[in-house]
């Protein structure tokens, strides 16, 4: 992928970001951060509810061509997700609150919010 077709790539990604942030706003979510990272890993949004605090993956594509983007989240994004996650649990010195991973997807126009998208493997 070409400098050109990877700029543009990220400014897609930070649109879904945007929208993702916008619809968590109007549920009651407070952003914590965005494009947090641990490392080489990145966490698109930390956002939190009442007494959760909730990591977002946000995933998007506008064609079939590589499948439903949520396909995309596999076992090696889970880690890092759950590994970028517990360095940001530590260093902010979270105690006494609930954690979850939640996937945003856009997809061919559709808008898609798993809440606790999946189960953290030990």
């Amino acid at each position: 992928m070409g400098p050109e077709n990877q700029n543009n790539h990220r400014r897609t990604g930070h649109r879904y970001e945007r929208a993702a942030e916008d619809y968590l706003v109007r549920k009651g979510y407070l952003i914590l951060e965005r494009n947090w990272q641990a490392g080489h890993k990145e966490i698109d949004l930390i956002a939190r509810k009442d007494n959760c605090v909730v990591f977002i993956e946000v995933k998007g594509s506008r064609t079939k061509q590589y499948g439903h983007p949520a396909e995309r989240v596999d076992i090696s994004k889970r880690r890092n997700l759950v590994a970028a996650a517990e360095k940001y649990i530590t260093d902010k010195n979270l105690t006494g609150l609930d954690f979850r991973v939640d996937v945003i997807t856009f997809h061919e126009g559709n808008f898609e919010h798993y809440e606790n998208a999946f189960f953290v493997e030990e």
